[in-house]
């Protein structure tokens, strides 16, 4: 799904192997020598749980993930509960979908993979695009040249590789390396693992995989 001039993003989800995993692989663009790249982020947390990247624009994207947080917290106080993988996905695509109806609105400009695990610890990976459309996947990837990498997870993603975390992780950098010229230094791969935090992977443990 190509929206406006977006980056890669990337997202496998694989919970037949151990405890379950899920791993969101994005393109890094160069930053200007003197800005602190900590502050332009494709992957957002949004609750314990769960976390999102996104490729489109990044401002809309603050916008959304706010919303979505709030959305987490506001369903954690009423149900007393953690807020479950296909509500999430449905309230982000429902906020991007009223959007697209109502005058002086435009549509929200970015394509989001949602990663995640519900209570019970399956684990799940939605997309959502600007149409407000969603979909759960196995695997998949949206942005710029994201066909591509679709392409090649489709042909290489199988239930041997979901049943290990490292074949996960992996398999992802091996999808983004497709059309990421530069190496392993312009990913980013955040990791999440059943009832542990979300994990970004430094430079040089991508670099190794």
């Amino acid at each position: 799904i190509h929206t406006w001039s977006s980056s890669l993003s990337s997202g496998i989800n694989a919970e037949y192997g151990g405890d379950g995993i899920v791993v969101l692989g994005v393109e890094k663009r160069s930053v200007p020598k003197l800005q602190d790249e900590r502050t332009v982020r494709k992957i957002h947390k949004l609750d314990d749980h769960v976390c999102m990247a996104f490729a489109g624009l990044t401002a809309d994207a603050r916008i959304l993930v706010n919303m979505a947080r709030v959305e987490c917290q506001s369903y954690r106080l009423t149900v007393e509960d953690p807020v479950s993988m296909s509500y999430i996905a449905r309230h982000i695509a429902s906020v991007k979908q009223h959007f697209t109806q109502r005058p002086g609105l435009r549509p929200f400009g970015l394509s989001t993979l949602i990663v995640g695990f519900d209570y019970d610890g399956s684990a799940h990976l939605f997309q959502t695009d600007p149409s407000g459309t969603y979909h759960e996947w196995k695997a998949n990837a949206i942005g710029r040249s994201g066909k591509t990498v679709r392409e090649f997870l489709e042909k290489h993603y199988t239930d041997e590789i979901a049943a290990s975390d490292e074949a996960c992780i992996k398999l992802t950098v091996r999808a983004l390396l497709e059309v990421v010229q530069s190496g392993g230094k312009n990913i980013e791969l955040a990791v999440m693992r059943k009832g542990q935090a979300l994990e970004i992977l430094d430079i040089k443990t991508v670099e190794k995989l």
